[in-house]
């Protein structure tokens, strides 16, 4: 009888803990907020979660307590020019706000440093700025990048007025935005379609990026160097990378500083505009120097099979593009990649139609270099908020693929869904979260009309999940999960819209 007794109480220990397993909590939507309202999900500063939030030139940070009531809306009154981009480096107690605007021929790149409640501490910092601008700027000129434990931050830009060298100006700044070094350096040019990418700096502010070679303006990357340059020098070193009788597109770089590597991957094809065969990926030792490992792993029939849509199998990765490269302690790490198109008029466009082979390129002087957020390959050639009624939106299945720190292939899996959306890819794509022990992918669904939040799991061997529906699902919420973001180890600020209003979702795992 104690025993049946013990049984059934475990039960239901079980049950409640199930229960509570998945939570959803909403926010009030801000009736005052205009429809086409711009946004940014700052992260959780003393307790509270912080948005950022703008329209035009009106610049508002919202705080919202644990149950995500909205306790105060600040207007950032400092802001008294037109602001051309912000970027948020969040920490625990406070977080900066690094912006840039011009006035009359000169561009300010600004920040100024936020507490929990979004109040100014202090008077805005100048960073840097740019003379002689004889045009009205209508994009930004400088990009930042901070370290992993945001000890460093860099601001920089690019001047490619000479087709022969390209001058990048660096600005390194400690936690305290003391200026450490201000750089400016010629880095050559030799072909005429050679652009920078992928900017990063490690914990030591030591900056790495690559210089890629395009065949042409649009098309494969058939040559790459990596950039090297030490946080308090001048001096910078650039080595060519083997790549073989292949063509690269779609290239990612990442820090792993645990181990003082740099991983450099990116997409292969064998010919000139090929199909995708498989995934290129170098490791490099910062500490000595040198490559460690340059290789490359196709795609097995199996994993094409898995992972393709309605096209064929040797088309299968055509579609996709690199989003996310996690580093694992050990050395080792995980790739993960989406399939992602649009059509228009009916006429599907594929990654040849992004500008994908110079997605750096701009026809102004000084230039940026960019991520695009999320890297949706749209972003290229449509840019952050088209509306054009003849565009559909898609965005497939998800690859990912574990490598061993030696760089073999540890498993490989895929996530099947099928989503598109017409005028807006605000709602299709998926949010990444690590909860320590597995990845959870967040990502829509349309059942019955009506879009429903599903939530997948894969574990450290490969194995994927479906997760329970969330609780609290209420209807007549649309989530955009791909500008979620984690604001602790098990929780998440998902915005969504209610009745053409932006709210916010705190998604509990």
């Amino acid at each position: 009888m104690k025993k049946m007794v013990s049984l059934l109480l475990t039960c239901l220990l079980l049950a409640c803990i199930t229960g509570l397993g998945q939570r959803i909590t909403y926010s009030e939507p801000d009736r005052d907020d205009p429809r086409m309202l711009n946004f940014e999900v700052l992260g959780r500063i003393n307790g509270k979660i912080l948005v950022y939030k703008s329209y035009r030139d009106l610049h508002y940070i919202v705080t919202y307590d644990s149950d995500m009531k909205m306790l105060e809306k600040k207007k950032l009154d400092f802001i008294n020019y037109r602001v051309l981009n912000t970027e948020f480096i969040p920490y625990s107690d406070f977080v900066y706000m690094i912006y840039q605007f011009q006035k009359r021929s000169i561009m300010y790149c600004m920040a100024i440093k936020l507490d929990g409640t979004g109040t100014p501490v202090g008077d805005p910092v100048q960073l840097d700025s740019t003379d002689n601008i004889n045009y009205s700027a209508s994009n930004k000129i400088y990009s930042v990048v901070n370290s992993d434990d945001k000890q460093k931050i860099m601001v920089f830009k690019i001047n490619t007025r000479s087709d022969k060298a390209h001058i990048l100006t660096t600005c390194l700044f400690n936690k305290d935005l003391s200026l450490v070094r201000k750089s400016r350096l010629s880095v050559p040019m030799p072909q005429r379609n050679d652009f920078l990418s992928e900017f990063s700096l490690d914990n030591d502010g030591d900056l790495v990026c690559i210089r890629a070679s395009g065949t042409s303006t649009n098309d494969n990357i058939n040559k790459i160097s990596l950039i090297t340059k030490p946080a308090t020098l001048d001096t910078y070193t650039l080595t060519d990378l083997k790549l073989g009788n292949i063509f690269l597109d779609d290239l990612r770089i990442k820090v792993d500083n645990i181990n003082k590597h740099y991983v450099i991957t990116s997409f292969l094809s064998k010919t000139k505009r090929g199909n995708i065969e498989g995934l290129y990926y170098v490791l490099w030792d910062k500490q000595l120097n040198k490559e460690l490992l340059n290789a490359t792993h196709i795609f097995d029939a199996e994993f094409r099979e898995d992972a393709k849509g309605e096209g064929s199998i040797k088309s299968a990765f055509n579609d996709y593009f690199l989003k996310n490269l996690i580093m694992r302690k050990d050395g080792g790490f995980i790739v993960i990649a989406e399939s992602a198109y649009t059509s228009s008029r009916g006429n599907t466009l594929n990654r040849w139609d992004y500008l994908y082979g110079s997605p750096y390129w701009s026809p102004v002087d000084y230039y940026t270099w960019n991520s695009p957020i999320g890297y949706y390959p749209w972003w290229r050639s449509y840019g952050m908020n088209n509306m054009n009624n003849l565009t559909r939106y898609f965005a497939d299945n998800i690859a990912v693929i574990s490598f061993e720190p030696g760089g073999k292939v540890e498993w490989s899996n895929v996530i099947r869904k099928s989503q598109y959306d017409d005028n807006t890819d605000n709602y299709i794509g998926f949010g990444l979260f690590n909860t320590g022990g597995e990845l959870h992918f967040i990502f829509n669904t349309q059942e019955k009309r009506t879009m429903i939040l599903n939530d997948q799991t894969i574990a450290p061997n490969g194995q994927i999940d479906r997760n329970p529906t969330f609780k609290n699902l209420d209807k007549g919420y649309d989530f955009m999960p791909r500008h979620a973001k984690q604001v602790g180890a098990r929780q998440a600020i998902v915005p969504c819209q209610y009745r053409g209003f932006t709210c916010f979702a705190k998604i509990e795992f």
